[in-house]
């Protein structure tokens, strides 16, 4: 790995690459905190006054709201557009706007003030919790409570729409109402101090094909306006106050890593063989119908993860079976005849459900969450597996439950959709009888009795996120214990081998759709294993096909051998990462810095 420190001076922030790519230029600072506000009497005969200018500020945001989502909707597709209405659900919310015009009146007090007192009791319980669904809903209210403010305030939100320079965008985070407005021309990325993979500026990103940065820390308290910076989406970097070592560093490796992107998107349509002859599949992971596009244009052939909690998150309501078969239908539509792996809902614990926040539990990682919570919600669960069968009528659909770890669970999962099958038999409703059942392995449970899960299955898909997590027992969320988080440990490693070797045992296809699956430095590894597929981020299928297409199996396994022999993970990284020095140079001058 390449120090900066050895090239020459600069800053460095440190987040999560959430879109790949390096851009350089001026930083726009957004500025996302709500206005402050103090505490101001109304007198009793001008209460109904203060309630009738707070009712108009919500009236006049809602239709400025609707009028972004109809913009979005023509632009980028109703799915996108969906992101407006949990924002549109919150200015009708009872606890939010009855409970604003109950302080004024109660206590007497200005609507700016009431405002701010009534959102802080609704988001103080959210904000303590670390996972991202549920600060993607806080960040809603508080988007809400910021544009409410500002009319109420009689002052100007800053946009996007009317930017007159490229500009790099940074921010505390990127709500749906910033994105929809801005000028997409103009934003050459997205850096944000909070939210992950799944929050909306990282899925918008990387559906614009624009780098993007998430988990920078204080960065619009340190980055000035205006000042030229460097961002990389590859690495999960925001490089400032360099010098012209580092500056000329930057332009080499973009220039270098752009000449690259171009010349793999040359033979984006041919397959991931090794030079010995092994045919490899390479899908893509997706959360939007929308970004199939995406993976057709980098050459995926197929959806190895179709993620659809977005469809339900998005809500604040549960989508219906139609709802649900249509945005299936369309991405399998598009796909046709590659195949689509479609995840039934992994959500629970501390993650929003469909039907809203669940029962605060004491270690929501280890508690109610994927296919647990979809057994208890048969119903939820009916619904989206008729959706799916319905959809695999339309073309090559694959059907997969996440988080197992017992064979009574894949039993019971499977008990549902045969009464699925069976409601669309009476219903009258087409579907294909044969969809392929799988399962995620994400748990060292499901690892180690993959000889028994796969007698019950067609196929397994190992989710390395958490199964490293869960492995080693570390919540990368947790920025304590986040540095132990090693998807090189030699205890992940033998797992994702012994699931391997279940699966050619019983003859059936295993994949895997973790971030794995899209590092560079794994590809070997995981190609060496004997895996049939390896599914990632569209943005990142032609290096992985490049790997996969400049090496031979017999020396993928050899590598595979030689890393499963070492004792410790940063063991096994320095091994790949001298073996990428040599025989990938140019994937090691783009990416390898630390």
């Amino acid at each position: 790995m390449i120090e900066l420190s050895d090239i020459g001076e600069a800053q460095i922030i440190e987040g999560l690459p959430a879109s790949p790519g390096i851009v350089i230029g001026k930083a726009f600072i957004l500025d996302t905190e709500r206005p402050h506000v103090e505490e101001e009497p109304i007198p009793p005969e001008d209460i109904e006054e203060e309630i009738g200018c707070f009712i108009s500020a919500v009236e006049d945001t809602k239709n400025e709201l609707v009028r972004l989502r109809s913009s979005l909707e023509e632009e980028l597709g109703e799915t996108h557009a969906m992101i407006f209405d949990p924002h549109l659900m919150i200015l009708e919310d009872s606890m939010v706007i009855d409970g604003t015009v109950r302080r004024i009146k109660e206590n007497g007090i200005n609507a700016a003030f009431a405002l701010t007192e009534n959102i802080g009791i609704v988001t103080k319980a959210m904000s303590r919790t670390q996972d991202e669904y549920l600060r993607e809903r806080v960040y809603d209210i508080k988007d809400i409570e910021r544009r409410l403010l500002m009319r109420l305030l009689g002052r100007k939100a800053k946009s996007l729409r009317h930017l007159e320079d490229n500009v790099i965008v940074i921010a505390q985070v990127l709500a749906p109402t910033h994105t929809a407005s801005m000028h997409r021309e103009r934003v050459m990325g997205f850096g944000t101090e909070v939210g992950g993979r799944t929050s909306h500026a990282a899925i918008m990103a990387r559906s614009l094909e624009i780098p993007a940065v998430v988990g920078l820390r204080d960065a619009t308290d340190i980055i000035r306006q205006g000042e030229t910076i460097i961002l990389d989406g590859t690495v999960g970097l925001l490089v400032h106050r360099y010098d012209n070592a580092i500056l000329d560093y930057y332009l080499d490796r973009k220039r270098k890593l752009e000449e690259f992107e171009r010349e793999l998107l040359t033979f984006k349509d041919y397959p991931a063989v090794t030079k010995d002859g092994r045919k490899f599949e390479l899908g893509a992971n997706i959360e939007l119908p929308d970004e199939v596009n995406s993976a057709l244009s980098h050459g995926a052939e197929g959806i190895g993860l179709f993620r659809t909690e977005y469809l339900f998150i998005a809500e604040d309501e549960l989508p219906t079976e139609e709802e649900q078969y249509d945005a299936y239908r369309a991405a399998v539509e598009a796909m046709a005849p590659s195949y689509v792996v479609i995840r039934t809902l992994d959500v629970g614990g501390d993650k929003f459900g469909p039907q809203g926040p669940a029962e605060r539990e004491s270690n929501p990682f280890l508690g109610w969450r994927g296919i647990r919570y979809s057994l208890s919600n048969p119903d939820v669960f009916l619904k989206q597996l008729k959706a799916i069968l319905r959809a695999s009528s339309h073309g090559n659909v694959r059907i997969m439950f996440p988080m197992i770890s017992s064979l009574q669970e894949v039993r019971d999962a499977k008990q549902v959709l045969a009464a699925a099958r069976q409601e669309l038999r009476m219903e009258g409703l087409a579907f294909d009888e044969d969809v392929p059942v799988g399962i995620m392995v994400e748990t060292p449970a499901a690892a180690a009795i993959a000889d028994v899960l796969a007698e019950e299955v067609d196929f397994f898909s190992i989710g390395s996120n958490d199964l490293v997590q869960y492995t080693l027992a570390v919540d990368r969320g947790n920025d304590r214990v986040a540095y132990l988080y090693d998807q090189y440990h030699p205890a992940v490693l033998k797992l994702i081998d012994a699931t391997v070797r279940a699966a050619k045992r019983h003859k059936k296809w295993v994949g895997i759709c973790g971030e794995m699956a899209g590092d560079p430095l794994s590809v070997l590894i995981l190609i060496g294993l004997g895996l049939n597929e390896l599914s990632t981020s569209p943005l990142m299928l032609p290096e992985v096909k490049s790997i996969i297409r400049a090496t031979s199996y017999n020396y993928a396994r050899k590598v595979a051998q030689r890393a499963m022999s070492k004792r410790t993970g940063p063991e096994v990284r320095r091994y790949l990462e001298t073996i990428f020095r040599k025989r990938f140079p140019e994937i090691s001058e783009t990416e390898m810095i630390t």
